[in-house]
């Protein structure tokens, strides 16, 4: 828990000093306003047969598309992002590729704006899951043994949903934070991966050591209630160099409400022009339903980037 708290202060520090800048005021006109960006990263390593020094040839690549989409009416004020993510990296002599990135997500918060200020009453929806089936490899076995690779998760297994009412602070669209303290969380899985067959001793028990995703045995999904509390920030470091923070935390109250979930990702861009740019992405994750610690993903690269 002490680990816990540490990280979620560490990672939140930087939005509360950014939420105490003042800011200009927020001039949006009424109505819609629509953003999007997708992006191209491609890394690649080639050596031929001569090559001394060591080193296996390989590729990788990401994909990936943001698109915002927001709507203000006087005191009204509702914001949506969409984001697809996806990403693969093979080794020359490796039978399979890999992924390094799999994500859809869509985020919505609706406020009403409390008098003149910048509080609101507002509902918030969450949706999240992948596209592309997800496996584990075991490294004992070679690939072409029964058993090397074995899929774990796959489109709409898991995928979570939540939503609630609760406060939204927000300074303007690139700087916001959202406390839902009643929030309903849906984990949602395919019922092939929690099957038990309770007739053969012992099962049951073998699958209650490590449920998958918090699934209980042969059900298709799963009911928490708790809180949470989204942030955002994105802000300019200098000319062409662009920080985005996203913090997202969540408490079961109905089991172990100590051992808070914690999702927290850091987006750097620094464009070189128009089309080009490089990426630097850190996402952090804790969630004990779906492995005992942290999970960390790392990601750099130079591609093309295109705005609409």
């Amino acid at each position: 828990m002490k680990k816990i708290i540490f990280i979620t202060l560490f990672f939140a520090f930087p939005l509360a000093l950014i939420a105490q800048e003042e800011a200009p005021k927020d001039t949006i006109p009424n109505g819609w306003t629509r953003a999007g960006n997708i992006s191209l990263l491609f890394n690649q390593a080639a050596f031929n047969h001569e090559w001394t020094g060591g080193g296996t040839s390989n590729y990788s690549g990401n994909i990936s598309l943001t698109y915002d989409f927001n709507y203000k009416h006087d005191k009204i004020s509702w914001n949506n992002r969409l984001i697809g993510e996806y990403g693969i990296s093979k080794n020359k002599d490796d039978k399979y590729s890999r992924k390094t990135n799999d994500r859809l997500e869509l985020n919505s918060i609706l406020g009403r704006q409390i008098k003149e200020s910048n509080w609101y009453l507002s509902l918030f929806f969450n949706f999240k899951t992948q596209f592309a089936p997800g496996y584990t490899f075991n490294e004992d076995l070679t690939p072409s043994d029964a058993g090397y690779r074995t899929e774990t998760t796959h489109f709409l297994s898991p995928a979570y949903i939540q939503f609630g009412p609760g406060i939204l602070w927000k300074k303007s669209d690139n700087l916001y934070v959202n406390v839902s303290p009643a929030t309903a969380k849906f984990i949602l899985v395919d019922k092939e991966y929690t099957t038990v067959n309770e007739s053969i001793p012992g099962a049951l028990d073998a699958y209650n050591e490590s449920k998958y995703f918090g699934v209980a045995a042969n059900e298709g999904n799963r009911f928490e209630f708790g809180a949470s509390l989204s942030a955002y920030a994105k802000f300019d470091i200098m000319a062409n160099i662009s920080a985005e923070n996203i913090l997202n935390l969540y408490s079961n109250y109905l089991e172990d409400p100590q051992n808070v979930d914690l999702d927290y990702t850091f987006n750097l861009v620094m464009k070189v022009n128009k089309y080009i740019s490089t990426n630097v992405t850190f996402q952090a994750i804790y969630d004990d339903n779906a492995v005992e610690g942290f999970q960390i993903r790392e990601a750099l690269g130079v591609g093309v980037t295109y705005g609409f």
